[in-house]
Parts: structure tokens; sequence; C-alpha cells
């Protein structure tokens, strides 16, 4: 007979004790990871994840049993907490801010898969990206989120502002806008993600979609310009979705978005060999930041409106 499986480890994480409970629990049963496997990931991607998380309201999604089970969204955080886990009160709900490691893997332990972060910082009102959420009706019109990027990034190069993109992990792309900070409003970054949905739009009608409806929406991409807005959030960069193949949603290189991608060529256990092989695509991400040349494009999108 085997060894019984570990009930629990004390893991020494940066001074701090994290305890890792029911280590061999099955998390993605037909893919065959189980929690120590998952919390080697996060240990792994948290110098590439972290920065997105920090000093932001954290709302995650939890799988107490693993994919396919229940779940459910937390929000505030529990009284359980350990002392090293940092929060901040907003609308009366005491959210998490995952600024460090011990606090990443304890939310791990705690079986939180999905990372959902608001579009700017507790510190401040103002967004510090734009993100552009691409949502085709099914990963068989992935492709249509494909083409809406590459007309997206197009228009970015001509404005010279510096984009990024990600897969969402799911069935979607996310194109990112990086932000000077405190200088653009949740309103006027509005008046720019309008701009390019009903630019999508009027370019291939029978592609992309505004309706919020999905039963209107037919086989069309939805451009979802609203999503960008306060009290909204998005998937974290490097965050695991609660899906059957643990795909990731996974930072790209502008070359990479092509007829060729599938989100499925980015589950769980590539993504660290694939930082290794071709490093982190969203590196530059905030040193982009104050160099962006928005604050002009936002002036003439508020003129174009008067």
């Amino acid at each position: 007979m085997g060894k019984p499986a570990k009930e629990q480890l004390n893991l020494n994480v940066n001074g701090e004790v994290v305890t890792l409970t029911s280590p061999d629990k099955p998390l993605w049963p037909e893919l065959g990871i189980v929690k120590v496997e998952y919390i080697n990931y996060l240990t792994q991607i948290a110098p590439y994840m972290l920065p997105f998380l920090r000093d932001r309201a954290l709302t995650v999604i939890r799988y107490p049993h693993g994919v396919g089970d229940e779940r459910f969204y937390q929000k505030n955080c529990p009284d359980y907490a350990p002392i090293f886990v940092n929060t901040v009160k907003e609308d009366d709900i005491n959210y998490i801010v995952c600024n460090n490691l011990p606090t990443l893997l304890w939310l791990g332990n705690q079986l939180a898969f999905e990372f959902h972060i608001p579009y700017r910082t507790a510190s401040t009102s103002y967004p510090s990206e734009i993100v552009m959420d691409l949502d085709p009706p099914s990963r068989n019109e992935f492709h249509l989120s494909v083409e809406a990027a590459i007309m997206i990034k197009e228009i970015c190069d001509k404005l010279n502002l510096t984009s990024f993109i990600k897969t969402s992990g799911n069935k979607g792309m996310q194109i990112y806008i990086p932000l000077p900070e405190d200088r653009v409003t949740f309103d006027e970054s509005r008046l720019f993600t309008e701009f390019l949905a009903y630019y999508l739009i009027q370019q291939e009608p029978k592609w992309f979609t505004i309706e919020r409806l999905k039963k209107n929406r037919g086989n069309r991409c939805y451009v979802d310009y609203i999503q960008h807005a306060e009290g909204k959030t998005i998937i974290a960069p490097y965050s695991v979705r609660g899906n059957e193949g643990a795909l990731i949603a996974t930072p790209l290189y502008w070359h990479e978005v092509n007829q060729t991608l599938k989100p499925e060529m980015f589950p769980l256990n590539v993504i660290h060999d694939r930082l290794k092989e071709v490093g982190d695509p969203f590196k530059d991400f905030f040193n982009a930041k104050s160099n962006q040349p928005i604050l002009p494009v936002i002036k003439a999108l508020k003129e174009k409106s008067l």
C-alpha cells in the first residue's frame, strides 16, 4: 500500500507561514492537476501577476471542490484571514488586496481560481488602463476576436498608442491600453472605448455587435465597451479560469495574434515554460503608462461630441 496523503503542509513564504491543506486534492480531475500543483503555479507566476493585483480591491471566484462543482464569488475578506492579508474598505465591503506572495498562496489554498480586479487602484478614482473586452459567442468564433483585436491594434498604432493583448482564458480576448496616472477619467475613457466599438461595427457589421442581449447577437463578437467602467472588473493577467481546461488569461505578443491562435493553447501547465522560452509580453506595461499620448485623442473625441 502507498503512503497516506498528507493533509497539511506549513509553508514558510517570505517570513510568513501559509498553511496548505489537502495538497493532493484533485482540482482539475481530467487534467490530473492537484492542489499542490496549483500552488506551485501561483508561486512561479507571482512576479508577473502580483503587479496587476497590487493595491486593487479583489474579487475572487472560489471552487471549493475543484472545477465542475459549486463555485461562489468572494468580495469580503473572511474573519479567519491571516494578519498578512491586506484589505481596503469600499462601499461597505472589506475587500482583500493581494499585495504579496503569502496572500496569493493563501487565496490559492482557499481554492480561489479566478482573480478579478477593478480598472483602478484603491488610492484613486481614475482608471489605470483602458481594457476592451472582445467576447465571441463561443470558442468556435474565437477568430472574430482575433479580427477585432487586429483592427483595434491598427487604430492604436495610427494614434501612437501602446497596446497589449491577452486571451480571456475562456473564449475571447482583451486589449489593454495603459493610461498615465490620474489623468483620464472613466467618462473620458468611455469616449475612446465607444469610438473603437462603433468603428468596428461600421467596418464589419456582420462580425461585431454592441448588443447587450445575448439572444440578439447571433454569431457576432460582442465588443463590450461598457464593461470598462467604475465598479466593473476584469480577469487579471495570468489568472486561471474555472473551466475544465484550466486555461489561463494569457498575455500575448502581437505577432502571435493571428488565425492560428486558440485559447486552448494556454493551459496552466504550459505557462511557466512559455515564460522561460518567450518572456513576459506584459513586461513593459507599466513603463508605457507615462508615454501614452492619449490626452490629445480624448480632447479630439470631446470636441467631436460637442
